[in-house]
């Protein structure tokens, strides 16, 4: 049996998707919606046990207190998506079991924006991967590091690109999201201070608005450099050339995702040859977890394991091995005692 506990960002998706894997590999399932999306929460509760077999799959409501009830239980795999933070607690449960996990974290997914990058595609991309569900997103891109000659006119297409996506003024936009609780408006709020707005900055607490904002002036050490952001808040920074870039990321914890953007393939490959992430996108971001064939999981504090697609089938399963052996044949000298003969005939054949 597994438990899939699922977050709220994208809560249908990110409960089903790995349900479908454990119920392919032949697990019975046990799935947490999060109570933060409590709608989607009670929809899934009500709606699952209409078409998928009870007996098979059940979906228990509730906030910390029913998941720590559930983590107290025998699971043979518990699978997390949700913060480092929770991820800790989820393993150390699990373990007291000596029950696998998959952990989907999160972390600072860096974007690296090189000399030779088109940059006004790399500002839509950079636009789209980031303010996508007003950045409420695990693989959002979470700072920008731009080659110093190319940063005013990326900060100058990235706002743009907002235009063009979301009109003069996204809190009119039907394409634009609203932040999913006050708990979090106030957080996002916090760390609008940790540097300067070029573009955006507004928020509105009724409503729970916050601009698409790209951020300057920022301090590598401020919390918005130091926290996952969860928002849709992006600080870009120069950097002098690629290697400072990798320097910067190395020094960090490894990313759930890194994208990067250049037309030089020795840029992008030093980029994947020098840095580790769970995933990379080349020249877009976000991409990558629509490919059904690409396994998709975190590394070191952006998390462990991975799935979709067969990757999802091979985490909730066991390889175990078998041997059948004729017994027609039982020759002796394979047994003990060892005499010469039978060792030289041993020696022979092995």
């Amino acid at each position: 049996m597994a438990l899939v506990i699922a977050p709220w960002n994208y809560p249908v998706h990110l409960l089903l998707l790995p349900m479908v894997g454990a119920l392919a590999a032949g697990n019975s399932v046990v799935g947490k919606p999060s109570e933060v999306s409590a709608h989607t929460s009670a929809a899934l509760a009500r709606l699952v046990p209409e078409y998928l077999d009870p007996d098979t799959v059940a979906i228990v409501e509730g906030g910390v207190t029913e998941t720590q009830a559930l983590l107290a239980e025998r699971f043979d795999y518990v699978f997390y998506t949700g913060n480092g933070r929770v991820g800790r607690i989820v393993m150390e449960a699990a373990a007291k079991h000596l029950t696998p996990v998959t952990l989907e974290l999160g972390g600072k997914s860096p974007v690296i924006v090189d000399a030779a990058a088109n940059v006004e595609v790399a500002a839509r991309r950079i636009a789209f991967g980031k303010f996508l569900n007003a950045g409420q997103t695990c693989i959002a891109p979470d700072y920008v590091l731009v080659a110093r000659p190319r940063h005013e006119e990326l900060v100058e297409q990235i706002a743009r690109a907002i235009r063009d996506f979301y009109g003069p003024d996204p809190a009119a936009s039907p394409d634009y999201a609203r932040i999913v609780n006050d708990a979090h408006f106030q957080r996002l709020e916090q760390l609008l201070t940790g540097g300067t707005p070029a573009v955006g900055g507004e928020t509105r607490a009724e409503g729970r608005y916050v601009a698409p904002t790209v951020l300057g002036d920022v301090a590598p050490g401020s919390p918005v450099m130091t926290e996952e952001i969860f928002g849709p808040i992006l600080p870009v920074l120069p950097v002098a050339h690629v290697d400072e870039a990798i320097r910067f990321v190395n020094e960090r914890d490894r990313p759930l995702a890194l994208y990067v953007f250049s037309e030089s393939q020795a840029a992008q490959e030093r980029v994947l040859d020098q840095t580790s992430s769970g995933g990379v996108c080349v020249n877009a971001t976000v991409m990558h977890v629509a490919v059904p064939d690409l396994p998709f999981g975190g590394v070191g504090a952006s998390g462990m394991g991975a799935y979709h697609g067969k990757a999802g089938f091979d985490a909730f399963s066991h390889r175990k091995s078998v041997l059948v052996k004729p017994t027609r044949l039982d020759p002796k000298f394979a047994y003990p005692p060892y005499r010469k003969v039978k060792e030289r005939i041993i020696r022979r054949f092995l």
